[in-house]
């Protein structure tokens, strides 16, 4: 990625059309068996008039042996402020146990909060465990350090690394943890795309207003995102933390059925992206999706054709600036492409929209952390709730058409007006989906 990044910065190169084509051939010649292996055979749901989306959908988890828990109350939680509140109010009323499974804790003030607030239920007695993956500490620029850490757990939490990186580090590039994940007394589970930090509430300066969405679960599922904390503290620590206490009886009276889609690399690779895809290729009549580094993988783009094909409504929203370089560029393109085969295509423009969200029909939509990208859907692990319930749906879609007010529509105008440097480096980053 590293080579990527500098290929960014060669502004001065400057081929003529024919060397170009020669380049843009090499390229892909190079990464065409890494395109390849991301490609997936796999049998589609079919979208038929007889049976709605959500029926359909939810027949194909059953299929995958993928439960559909019933009785469960959801909260989406609308940014960074939003999640945070109601997050600390549950800790606070925590009595038992408090996990935590992060990419990233940025070591700023909304993590000293977060501190604070779980080393006063250690001091009560409650056990406390978080864990963050050592690459994404090492990502931002204020990362957790040793010294950092063992101030934590003198305070009474247990926090772990996950994965750390050690010689020859390279073995250590794929497979990230990049779930965000709190489950509280085995009751109240959270999860989407909001990790600890303070650009969540304040903005990120030359970005402007961080968006972003998560979720609060109240029922049955919060025993799925615990199985997915307790399978990756056990594996990390060499403990064998469990037990009936752990997995309390739900109690929740609402009646939102919910799907944990979670992938874990070794154990179900192809789950996230497959189960994306047939949740578009399920759709009858509108799907609308939020993304932050949308190079869709190959069964992804090709469901979201065939929507569009089956007269299917898509509406795609990325964001019109973002926080890394490269990537957007590899966004744009690939959305344009889709936008010339019927999409709408809606360039969010009140600061960075890092939503990983989607809607289907009006009846279910999924929340997580997975990025329509290789890196979430071929690499990661990750974690998405899908939720069959309309109210909340319309919720979500709520949130769509208020993001579309600060956002403008791609065009051809708007597409031939970027730079030739851009398009050529979202092209670029199109060929190396594999990689992105």
């Amino acid at each position: 990625m590293a080579g990527f990044l500098y290929l960014r910065g060669l502004n001065a190169i400057n081929m003529n059309n024919k060397k170009m084509l020669q380049f843009r051939q090499i390229i892909l010649l190079l990464t065409l068996p890494l395109l390849l292996s991301c490609k997936s055979k796999f049998m589609a749901v079919e979208r038929n008039n007889h049976e709605s989306s959500d029926a359909a959908f939810m027949q194909y988890l059953k299929e995958q042996q993928i439960a559909v828990t019933d009785s469960n109350e959801i909260d989406i939680l609308n940014g960074g402020p939003a999640k945070f509140e109601r997050m600390l109010q549950d800790i606070s009323e925590a009595k038992h146990h408090i996990h935590l499974e992060y990419f990233n804790f940025r070591n700023d003030s909304i993590n000293s909060v977060l501190i604070g607030a779980l080393a006063k239920k250690a001091a009560e007695g409650v056990e406390v465990r978080a864990m963050f993956d050592a690459f994404g500490n090492m990502s931002n620029n204020r990362p957790l350090k040793k010294k950092h850490l063992e101030a934590i757990r003198e305070k009474g939490i247990d926090i772990v690394k996950f994965d750390p990186i050690r010689f020859p580090w390279i073995n250590h590039a794929y497979h990230r943890d990049h779930r965000k994940i709190v489950v509280i007394d085995g009751k109240i589970g959270y999860t989407g795309g909001i990790n600890v930090a303070d650009y969540y509430i304040d903005g990120l300066e030359g970005v402007g207003k961080w968006r972003d969405i998560h979720s609060r679960v109240d029922g049955a599922a919060v025993a799925k995102l615990q199985n997915i904390f307790l399978a990756m503290w056990n594996r990390e620590t060499g403990q064998n933390i469990g037990g009936p206490e752990y997995y309390p009886k739900a109690s929740a009276k609402d009646d939102a059925r919910i799907a944990v889609v979670d992938r874990w690399p070794t154990r179900n690779a192809e789950q996230m992206r497959r189960a994306y895809a047939n949740a578009i290729h399920s759709a009858k009549d509108s799907v609308q999706i939020i993304n932050p580094y949308f190079i869709p993988t190959y069964i992804v783009r090709r469901a979201i054709k065939k929507a569009l094909k089956d007269s299917v409504k898509v509406e795609i929203m990325i964001s019109s600036k973002s926080d890394i370089p490269f990537t957007p560029d590899g966004a744009m393109y690939t959305a344009y492409k889709l936008m010339k085969k019927g999409a709408t295509v809606y360039l969010y423009d009140g600061g960075f929209n890092h939503s990983k969200v989607m809607g289907v029909d009006g009846k279910f939509c999924t929340i997580g952390s997975a990025n329509l990208n290789s890196r979430s859907l071929c690499f990661d692990y990750e974690c998405n709730l899908f939720v069959f319930d309309k109210e909340d749906t319309e919720n979500l879609l709520h949130i769509f058409r208020q993001d579309k007010k600060e956002s403008f529509l791609m065009t051809r105008k708007y597409w031939k007006s970027r730079p030739l440097w851009n398009r050529f480096c979202g092209w670029l980053a199109y060929v190396l989906t594999p990689f992105m």
